[in-house]
This record gives structure tokens, C-alpha cells and sequence, in this order.
């Protein structure tokens, strides 16, 4: 008896835990499933009460770069001005109520020549400067005080201005983006060429000049006092149009000259247009020429345009460029290759 008892207990016992499964198990599945809900409400509440920024690509990153814009993130960079902002400076003098005045001394101003800041310069150094062996010790880039007083901003006959102009009208007659490769021969101090070198891609700008002074103002004054001297143009010193030095299989969308050819012999320029129709990006790359093209018009007739074909260059013409801030005009004649 007591053997069947044992038994009968342990049967009835596990059939209360087969009757506790069935019971528990849909519970168990119900708390599961409840659960996720609120996990997912929660999860759904913080994200979109999360104030922070949205990822954004590096700009040093090709993907990221891809991401932005599919290419490179300036390639859509306004040049020129627009009506838009003309009117919004003017507005913003006129809200102000300025009125141009005359250039007088005055309370933490004391006008000054160029002649008089240099003179300060070399008299008095500066206000607070070093002394002795500790004046060349903090200077990292010691520039000489004609540089630094902008001297040659005055070795043009236009205002230094105008750099921006001739910059706006080529980029944009050739459709520049920033990876574009950009020759200029004679950039002199970069009048124009700083504004070059700040919108192209770092290396992108080559220059040659031939004159000592310039060179020196374009070097130890524009390129660090404009903070450009990570874009590392290669600017060389040479004449006699001689290219040899930017390499041989260098490709440029723009190669302009202003108001270089007017000082050269007509045949030093044929020279080095033969010498560079080669390095022109085919139909889509430009050369430009300011003021005028004596070099050829003066062969007369056709010859002109004979000459140019037997190159492999196309006259694209006269075009002229105004002025955004003095009154005056840029005259240029355009050529592409058309050969390929």
C-alpha cells in the first residue's frame, strides 16, 4: 500500500508540472512579446527627442565627399557676385547711415603713406617687439618692410581690386571647378593668382615669372599673409616661355596671360603657344589673352588664322569682363585646341 501511494504521489505530482508548462508557457510568450513592444516605444520616444547633429561626412573623406555632393563638395562654389549681395551690402551701409568721409586724423586713426608705415616700421618696429638676439628668434617667416606695407599693390596700372575681377571672368569663361589645373604666365605678386590658388584644389595653380621682386612679395607676403601656403602652388622663375619645369604630361583646363604678351616679341609668343597647345585640355580647355593679340592680328589677313589652325588652336573671339568696383573693363581673346 504504501509502494502504490508513493507512486500515485509522484504521478499526481508530475502531472501538476505537465499542467504548469501548458499554463506558464503562453504567459512567458505574452510577457516576451509585451516587452519588445515597450522596448521598441522607448527606443522610438529617445531617438526622436535626441537633439543631436546628423552624422556628416568628412570632407577628408572620399566616401563622405561622394556622399555630400558626388564629387568634390565645392564643385558648386559661386565665383561672381550676385545682384543679391550688391543690394545686401548696400543696404546694410544704408541701414548704418555711413557716408563716405574724408581720410583725416582722428581719434585711433592716423592715415598714413605707404612711404610713412614703412618709415614707422623701420623707426619704431611696431609697439610691442623684441630686442637684440631675441628679434629674429620669434619671427617664423621674417618678411622685409616694403613687403609688409603692400608696396607692390601699387606696381599695376588698375587698382589692386581688379585682381578679382580677371579671376571671376576666367573661371567661369572656362567653367572651373576647384580640381581644375590653372596656368598663368607672369602672375607677378599674384594680384589675380591668390584668388586662384584659394579656390582650386591644393597644387592645382602653376605660375612662371621672371621677375625677383615679385616673386619675393608673391612668396614671403601674399601666400602667408593670405593663409594659402597649404595649397602649394608651383610657381617657378623663368622667361623665354619655357614650361619645361611643370613636367610633361600636366594637363591644363585654363592658361591665361594678362597683359604679358603685350611686352614680348610676336614670335617669342608663337613660340610658346606651340610649346603649350599640347598641355591645353583638348576643345574644353581655354587660353586667354588680355588687352589685345597684336602677335597675330598683325600677320595680317588670314595668316592669322592660318597660323593658329596649323597649332591646333581656334580664335574664340573678343570678350570683355566689367568691373564690380571701379570703372573699368577687361578686354580678353580666347582660343581652345581643337585638335585632340
Amino acid at each position: 500500500m504504501a509502494i502504490l501511494s508513493s507512486s500515485s504521489s509522484s504521478s499526481s505530482s508530475a502531472s501538476a508540472m505537465q499542467k504548469g508548462i501548458v499554463v506558464t508557457l503562453p504567459v512567458l510568450v505574452l510577457t516576451a512579446a509585451f516587452s519588445a513592444v515597450i522596448f521598441f516605444i522607448l527606443t522610438s520616444f529617445l531617438s526622436s527627442s535626441c537633439s543631436c547633429p546628423p552624422s556628416i561626412p568628412s570632407l577628408n573623406d572620399d566616401a563622405g565627399v561622394a556622399a555630400v555632393g558626388g564629387g568634390d563638395v565645392r564643385s558648386e562654389e559661386r565665383i561672381s557676385t550676385s545682384q543679391e549681395d550688391i543690394d545686401w551690402v548696400k543696404d546694410l551701409i544704408r541701414s548704418n547711415g555711413l557716408h563716405m568721409q574724408d581720410n583725416v586724423l582722428r581719434k585711433g586713426i592716423n592715415p598714413r603713406t605707404r612711404e610713412q608705415q614703412l618709415q614707422d616700421l623701420i623707426q619704431y618696429k611696431g609697439i610691442s617687439h623684441y630686442e637684440g638676439d631675441e628679434a629674429t628668434n620669434h619671427t617664423a617667416l621674417p618678411c622685409p618692410g616694403e613687403l609688409l606695407v603692400e608696396e607692390h599693390h601699387s606696381n599695376y596700372g588698375e587698382p589692386w581690386a581688379g585682381g578679382r575681377d580677371v579671376f571671376e571672368f576666367l573661371a567661369e569663361a572656362a567653367h572651373l571647378k576647384p580640381n581644375a589645373r590653372v596656368l598663368e604666365i607672369g602672375c607677378g605678386t599674384l594680384r589675380v593668382g591668390l584668388h586662384f590658388i584659394r579656390y582650386l584644389n591644393p597644387g592645382n595653380f602653376h605660375c612662371l615669372e621672371k621677375d625677383e621682386l615679385s616673386l619675393m612679395a608673391a612668396l614671403r607676403y601674399e601666400l602667408p599673409s593670405q593663409g594659402l601656403l597649404h595649397k602649394r602652388p608651383l610657381i617657378v622663375r623663368g622667361e623665354d616661355m619655357e614650361f619645361s619645369k611643370f613636367g610633361s604630361d600636366v594637363v591644363y583646363d585654363l592658361i591665361y596671360a594678362s597683359a604679358v604678351f603685350l611686352h614680348m616679341p610676336g614670335e617669342l609668343v608663337w613660340t610658346g603657344l606651340e610649346r603649350l597647345v599640347d598641355k591645353l585640355k583638348p576643345y574644353k580647355g581655354r587660353i586667354f589673352v588680355s588687352h589685345n593679340m597684336k602677335f597675330c592680328t598683325r600677320l595680317g589677313g588670314d595668316k592669322c588664322t592660318e597660323r593658329l589652325a596649323s597649332l591646333g588652336l581656334e580664335s574664340l573671339g573678343r570678350q570683355t569682363h566689367d568691373s564690380l568696383l571701379f570703372n573699368h573693363y577687361e578686354i580678353w581673346f580666347g582660343f581652345r585646341r581643337i585638335k585632340g
